[in-house]
């Protein structure tokens, strides 16, 4: 048990190297794409692509308050975009009951692939 303690430890440590690294190489990869101001670019063999989203984030309490149907709540557990979205599109809740309880966030995703 001593070893995969310690195996667990090392990788643990390698992992956050590893996210430290990556998290320096987006910003740089970010910064000369908008240097250049292009979204797409081919370097090499691979291929940049920068995608803007929106994604929102929900307010737990104004949630629960626009939606005061215990029954919807228990699906929900807690709020996840995903739940909500599907709960909208099938009519069991309204874009309007619960247009107050989220704020937009704007992400940036960054994507290389091999060509």
């Amino acid at each position: 048990m001593d070893k995969k303690v310690k195996r667990y430890y090392q990788l643990k440590q390698k992992q956050k190297e590893t996210e430290q690294e990556l998290g320096e190489l987006r910003n740089e990869i970010m910064n000369h794409c908008a240097e250049q101001d292009v979204s797409d670019l081919e370097i090499g063999s691979h291929r940049v692509k920068i995608v803007r989203q929106e994604r929102k984030e929900y307010d737990d309490n104004k949630l629960y308050e626009a939606l005061p149907d215990p029954g919807v709540w228990r699906m929900l557990s807690k709020p996840d975009s995903s739940k909500i979205a599907s709960l909208i599109k099938l009519n069991v809740i309204s874009e309007d009951a619960i247009r107050d309880t989220y704020s937009v966030k704007n992400i940036t995703i960054l994507q290389v692939d091999k060509k």
